[in-house]
């Protein structure tokens, strides 16, 4: 499935939608999106990943992009990742730096 992205911002928060795959070929448009979040201001990107289907490590890599272009004071969120997904993030230790949530 090829990789799509929406980005919303309401108030202090930059909601990221995510679907499909997320490897080398989407994770320019990821990165775009956290670009525009981090000029907005936000103090909590929330990536939406109900519909993402797969995470290669250039996804992984892409979260350590979010993280350092949003800083430390900004909170990161990954909700409803796939077992698959959840299991990515966490096997590569990224679960200390972004909050997996189920909702």
């Amino acid at each position: 499935m090829p990789f799509s992205i929406s980005v919303s911002t309401q108030d202090v928060t930059a909601t990221v939608s995510l679907i499909g795959e997320l490897d080398a070929a989407g994770a320019p448009l990821f990165h775009d999106a956290v670009e525009k979040a981090a000029a907005s201001g936000v103090t909590h990107l929330a990536l939406r990943a109900h519909d993402l289907t797969y995470m290669a490590s250039a996804g992984l890599r892409s979260l350590v992009f979010a993280r350092q272009k949003m800083g430390d004071h900004v909170r990161i969120t990954v909700a409803g990742a796939s077992p698959t997904v959840a299991r990515t993030i966490r096997q590569a230790g990224f679960d200390r730096s972004v909050t997996l949530v189920d909702a």
